[in-house]
């Protein structure tokens, strides 16, 4: 069974396919790439059973009979969270928890910053969206580095291509050099809802189904946890 997804649900879905696969489900040849990449290989109708991506990528090829819009279901629910460079940073200051305690803190942060890089996935636009709402984009555009197709912000900072980094936190969880500072706070936080689909050029949707809802039930709830990202609130739906 083929299934594609976008690079940052990369590794939560290959541990939730390979369990879905010891529960006696079809084993997903799961693909990862660019999530622009991802959803044009969908609409260009190259075959696949499962698509994987942000769930508003999902609804626009719904809305074009590439996928089933019965079928799109949330997965996981993903924060964008602030790194720095390992080597910049106090290791006491690294948490997962929030580093900033409002908006305020986080434009202060963002304005201090000689280089900030932000991702080409739906957090990287909805940052962007955020940065022209309070006015800044004048003032930082010339610092921004948008991380190229397929290389995660966790490597700039450990290249030193920039010194404030921005992007999904299962993205820089445990990824070396980075230092993570915390997740957006609250009255700033983007949070990304990755959804599945059965495609419409899926052979056999019945059983990409049966694997969708494995991936929404109870048992993938430690494995999405174990990857930071959190589990979609509500009841999963039953067959």
């Amino acid at each position: 069974m083929r299934a594609i997804s976008s690079m940052a649900t990369r590794h939560v879905l290959a541990d939730l396919a390979e369990a879905a696969a010891r529960a006696g489900l079809p084993l997903l040849q799961l693909e990862s790439v660019g999530g622009v990449n991802a959803a044009q290989r969908v609409a260009a109708g190259e075959p696949f059973d499962l698509v994987f991506l942000a769930e508003y990528a999902l609804q626009r090829l719904a809305a074009e009979g590439h996928v089933d819009p019965a079928s799109i279901a949330p997965i996981v629910l993903s924060e964008v969270a602030v790194g720095v460079a390992a080597r910049s940073a106090d290791a006491a200051t690294c948490s997962e928890g929030t580093a900033f305690a409002n908006a305020d803190e986080l434009r202060g942060a963002l304005r201090a910053a000689f280089r900030i890089g932000y991702s080409t996935g739906p957090s990287g636009t909805e940052l962007l969206r955020m940065m022209d709402q309070w006015g800044m984009t004048d003032e930082i555009s010339d610092r921004l580095v948008q991380a190229r197709p397929g290389v995660p912000v966790a490597r700039l900072l450990a290249e030193g291509e920039v010194d404030l980094g921005l992007q999904q936190l299962s993205e820089l969880v445990g990824q070396p050099g980075v230092c993570i500072l915390g997740v957006l706070p609250a009255d700033c936080a983007i949070i990304t809802v990755f959804a599945g689909a059965v495609a419409a050029s899926s052979n056999n949707a019945a059983r990409a189904a049966e694997v969708l809802a494995f991936f929404r039930s109870d048992l993938s709830a430690s494995i999405k946890s174990s990857h930071s990202f959190r589990a979609p609130r509500g009841p999963a739906p039953s067959d």
